[in-house]
């Protein structure tokens, strides 16, 4: 997607406004960027309300993540430059402060290769599994190497003790995914102990058959 139909377009600035108006992501937490068709990309500034963007302040980085034009950028942007760098169908990734995702990276059963079991179907279509990886202070360049470190495999990535961070083909993709990511959460929360029927393996493999999912290989 060009530069100029994602500033004139207002996309980021759109679905930043929805998630933040729905109590997704709070005050001036979370951030969104998206890739543009010379490598480049655009991301939300520094300190920025996703309920408020200007789309003429966006920041506007080179496939290295140095700014280039428009406002100083979100302090997370190893987090978004490590998913480019290893996922090369990354278009659009999405970094939120949503309750239920984080309160899921603070439980002590979690299993840091997949966070969910497989709960439903949407779940598995549009995150596959959640990584979780430990905690970094927000903006510390050491959480680009953990998500490095997972080599590409996750498209969805819970960081300890701070939220989720996912990526898609496009921003709709990414955002639509962060949501079912959430969803997933939140139903986790509430059937906590009650010991829930998951999909089974079986069905899994239907599901990876039928819509041609790569999951990374860890059964839950």
């Amino acid at each position: 997607m060009s530069e100029t139909k994602l500033r004139e377009g207002k996309d980021i600035c759109r679905f930043g406004r929805s998630l933040f108006e729905r109590g997704l992501t709070p005050g001036s937490s979370g951030n969104i960027s998206v890739r543009l068709a010379d490598g480049g990309w655009l991301v939300t500034p520094t300190n920025a309300s996703l309920g408020f963007l200007d789309p003429a302040k966006m920041s506007r980085l080179d496939g290295n993540g140095r700014l280039v034009s428009g406002d100083a950028p979100t302090k997370e942007v190893p987090l978004h430059t490590a998913l480019y760098q290893t996922r090369g169908s990354a278009g659009a990734v999405v970094h939120l402060h949503s309750t239920h995702s984080v309160a899921l990276s603070m439980l002590p059963e979690i299993d840091p290769r997949a966070a969910l079991p497989p709960m439903t179907a949407y779940y598995v279509m549009k995150c596959g599994q959640t990584a979780l990886v430990p905690y970094y202070r927000p903006g510390d360049p050491a959480v680009a190497d953990a998500i490095r470190g997972l080599a590409g495999k996750y498209s969805s990535v819970l960081l300890a003790n701070h939220g989720p961070v996912v990526s898609g083909d496009t921003l709709e993709a990414a955002v639509f995914a962060t949501e079912e990511l959430e969803e997933t959460a939140k139903l986790y929360l509430l059937l906590r102990g009650l010991n829930p029927r998951y999909l089974s393996p079986d069905q899994v493999a239907d599901l990876t058959r039928t819509f041609g999912l790569v999951l990374p290989d860890h059964p839950h």
